[in-house]
């Protein structure tokens, strides 16, 4: 502390000497900015990974921190599958006409069904979008998207990495048919598609998401708790129907009984029907819910 006060006498002293000669005003200029890059410090910049392919900086990173340390980081794979997919200039459209088909079929492997759901929103958008260009044998298209593989790292959560790893793979056999034509890039894409692709499909079973799951089926009443499985959904329909069949006899009874006023009567019958029938809608619905929930335990 007693160093910098004396200081500041000191820089005072020194500035107006700078207005008053050229001497000082060199001394000055050159004594003030020596000690303050000497105070200043600088943090190291950010690592980044640059693609051999392409001049944009990816910021290097891990895959999160709940991620598993044992499993493969996802953004080198991705890497390696861009680098491989980048083809030279026309290559695609150079292609023989039963090459042609069969770059088709691993376009279809690699995007059909239900794509976005499985691989997400943003995998699935990119997905279809290569699998055109290798439809329309547009190498630079396919090239630019293949690109943009690195970038999907974040989006793709542990069950999307499982059904991009066998969209992979299943598209790298039909490029493994392809055999020995040009430099050997069929076949190259084809090792890394199949290769990667085991890599991301096995995956071990991860208890948050079953727990995860297991906690979505929870139906909660204030303090009370209850679970939606395949048994309880159908004891929930028998449930609605004895109900429904009392509300129907109900209507029934007081339909045929004179002695209740109209007003009351039509309102009372009203009742009775109307819960009938929601209470048959409900036992519907529940036998539907409970045999869509009987192949997701299987699978569990």
């Amino acid at each position: 502390m007693a160093t910098a006060v004396l200081r500041r006498p000191l820089l005072a002293s020194l500035l107006p000497a700078a207005a008053a000669g050229a001497g000082s005003a060199s001394f000055s200029s050159s004594y003030l900015p020596t000690r303050l890059h000497l105070r200043r410090r600088r943090s190291p910049p950010p690592v980044l990974a640059v693609s051999s392919d392409s001049s944009k900086p990816i910021a290097s990173s891990s895959t999160g921190g709940g991620a598993d340390p044992d499993e493969e980081p996802v953004l080198p794979l991705l890497q390696e599958l861009a680098d491989c997919l980048v083809l030279p200039h026309k290559f695609l459209s150079l292609l023989p006409r039963d090459l042609r088909l069969d770059l088709n079929d691993a376009a279809f492997d690699l995007s059909n069904g239900p794509v976005l759901n499985e691989c997400g929103q943003e995998v699935g958008d990119l997905l279809l979008d290569l699998a055109k260009a290798w439809e329309m044998a547009d190498t630079s298209a396919s090239n630019n998207l293949a690109k943009q593989l690195p970038s999907m790292a974040p989006y793709l959560t542990a069950s999307a990495k499982s059904a991009f790893g066998k969209r992979l793979a299943s598209a790298g056999k039909k490029f493994q048919t392809m055999g020995q034509y040009g430099n050997g890039e069929f076949k190259k894409i084809s090792e890394t598609m199949i290769k990667i692709g085991k890599v991301l499909s096995k995956r071990p079973v991860i208890q948050a998401e079953v727990q995860a799951m297991k906690e979505k089926r929870k139906l909660k009443f204030g303090e009370l708790q209850f679970e939606l499985t395949a048994q309880n959904a159908y004891i929930g329909a028998a449930i609605g129907l004895v109900f429904g069949f009392f509300s129907w006899q109900l209507a029934q009874g007081v339909q045929s009984n004179p002695d209740d006023t109209q007003a009351l009567k039509v309102a009372l019958v009203v009742l009775g029907y109307t819960s009938t029938a929601l209470s048959v809608a409900a036992a519907v619905g529940l036998v539907v819910l409970a045999q869509q929930i009987n192949p997701e335990d299987k699978s569990n």
